[in-house]
């Protein structure tokens, strides 16, 4: 099934959510190391916008995800879809928790112990959009047997090329 939210056959929802997915993972990485600095201040700073970069980034992907979401048929898949964009509006929820927390000024270990829920649920996530792509198809555009036996054979080929 192809992705009805694409340009030129490229879904955007898998463009769009490497960004937040990133930023996110980034802003824990930061806390961890501001852990080990007396002056942890600038960590902590860089922490709060990549996580607000995040969030924002991480809405701009739901609507194509959205849109990509509706369209899909199988109740099987769109249970999974459903429960990956429950699991996602968790995460933004949790990190607007944690941004607005560091934003009036709290250091004690909350926000720290929100990031580390967020991103957990964040890989929990992106396990059932890799089941929705990888196992059932979602957004890939179906291939013609001609084509997916010549792929096979210029892999094949160039596979044995390499060995020689």
């Amino acid at each position: 099934m192809s992705s009805p939210a694409s340009v030129k056959n490229h879904p955007l929802h898998p463009v769009l959510v490497a960004f937040p997915i990133g930023l996110l993972i980034f802003s824990l990485v930061c806390d961890l190391i501001g852990l080990s600095k007396p002056d942890n201040t600038a960590w902590g700073t860089v922490a709060l916008y990549s996580m607000v970069g995040g969030i924002i980034g991480a809405l701009v992907a739901a609507i194509p995800g959205l849109i990509d979401l509706l369209a899909l048929k199988d109740p099987a898949v769109k249970k999974i879809g459903v429960r990956h964009m429950v699991i996602n509006l968790i995460v933004v929820a949790l990190f607007a928790i944690d941004a607005w927390l560091r934003f009036r000024g709290t250091t004690s270990g909350l926000p720290l112990t929100i990031s580390i829920v967020g991103v957990i649920l964040l890989l929990v996530s992106g396990w059932l959009g890799g089941e929705m792509v990888y196992v059932h198809g979602v957004a890939v555009e179906p291939q013609s047997d001609d084509a997916a036996r010549a792929y096979a054979k210029d892999r094949i080929g160039a596979g044995s090329a390499s060995r020689t």
